[in-house]
């Protein structure tokens, strides 16, 4: 189970106004997420990464069924509420909360928004979607009230099907979210300078 292992950086909770939980993808870590930030307009923000236990959130693709990523799926959003409550506890609300997460963390960062709908400051998914051999709706309820979100992803992506990413903007947009979404024909599996502007535009501006 993932141990509780949040690095910080930025302003502090009792210092800063908004908040950007950010989850970093397969293999990397807090410090390489928190890297993300000084390209970012967030300066203002307290930052919060929580770190997966063995740098891993779940063992199998994102698209395998859920019960074979247990019990680590689980313990992964469960971490993610821990680190959203931390923030409340400050004084900081749900509005002021954002969202980043890079391939696997951004996979993990939609699920747990689409859980939790509601109005957060706003969400950016660098190439991800929502979890699950098949997509269920019954786990996803709320209203996210216009909070914007942000998905970039490549076409292919060798990890994350554009189809999945498709039908994951269809759920979010039903769930009232306003939800802009770039296609990059033949990128890599990386995060690029334009998904950077957009991010700053749409969601940090």
């Amino acid at each position: 189970m993932h141990k509780k292992n949040i690095k910080t950086a930025g302003k502090s909770l009792k210092e800063a106004e908004k908040a950007l939980i950010m989850i970093h993808g397969r293999g990397a870590d807090a410090r390489d997420i928190l890297g993300l930030a000084s390209h970012l307009n967030v300066s203002e923000f307290a930052l919060l990464a929580p770190e997966a236990t063995n740098n891993t959130w779940y063992p199998y693709s994102f698209l395998a069924k859920p019960e074979q990523n247990e019990p680590w799926f689980s313990s992964a959003l469960n971490l993610l509420k821990i680190t959203v409550d931390e923030v409340l506890s400050q004084g900081i609300a749900a509005e002021n909360i954002y969202f980043l997460g890079f391939s696997q963390g951004a996979c993990l960062t939609l699920e747990f928004v689409t859980r939790n709908a509601q109005k957060f400051g706003g969400v950016v998914a660098f190439t991800g979607g929502l979890i699950g051999d098949k997509v269920n709706t019954e786990n996803y309820s709320g209203n996210f009230n216009e909070t914007p979100i942000f998905i970039g992803t490549g076409n292919p992506d060798p990890h994350v099907p554009l189809e999945r990413v498709n039908e994951s903007v269809s759920i979010l947009e039903k769930m009232n979210a306003k939800v802009k979404l770039q296609v990059y024909d033949g990128r890599p599996h990386t995060i690029s300078q334009d998904e950077i502007e957009i991010a700053n535009r749409v969601v940090f501006s």
